[in-house]
């Protein structure tokens, strides 16, 4: 009986026993916020593209007096964008979708602005288990002088 009474005060190992519970815990929140901070850069890398487009938009190719500005066309943003978008090799990047809202005066139709949109989707994986897809949208407003 005092053989398994001193097995019961013994405390040795103790300490990898709750580390055996505790680590998998741990490594499964550490890689958790790894994926989360993937998904973040993700984000800022859509941000960064679609404001490098937006300005590209902007901008005033071979000014004429006569016929004004010649503006960038959808395929040139689009491959702005594309060069200038990061962080999203883990997923799919849709195709940068721009939509023109334009307005008519009489013959004459003007662009006022464009949209610019792109959608991302990550698979998340935590070590033991597939976690839920992440779908991020982002988009800009582009309005054009006239």
């Amino acid at each position: 009986m005092s053989r398994l009474l001193s097995l019961r005060r013994d405390e040795r190992g103790a300490a990898v026993i709750e580390m055996a519970i505790a680590l998998p815990v741990l490594v499964l929140f550490i890689w958790g916020l790894l994926q989360i901070g993937i998904a973040f850069q993700a984000s800022a890398g859509m941000q960064h593209g679609l404001g490098e487009g937006a300005r590209y938009a902007t901008l005033c190719f071979n000014p004429d007096p006569d016929t004004g500005c010649e503006t960038p066309t959808d395929a040139q943003i689009r491959t702005r964008v594309g060069e200038k978008t990061f962080g999203t090799s883990n997923g799919t990047l849709s195709q940068l979708q721009i939509v023109d809202t334009t307005s008519t005066s009489g013959t004459k139709t003007v662009v006022l602005y464009k949209t610019l949109t792109l959608d991302y989707s990550q698979p998340t994986n935590f070590l033991f288990f597939r976690g839920p897809n992440i779908s991020l949208s982002r988009s800009k407003r582009v309005y054009l002088a006239s």
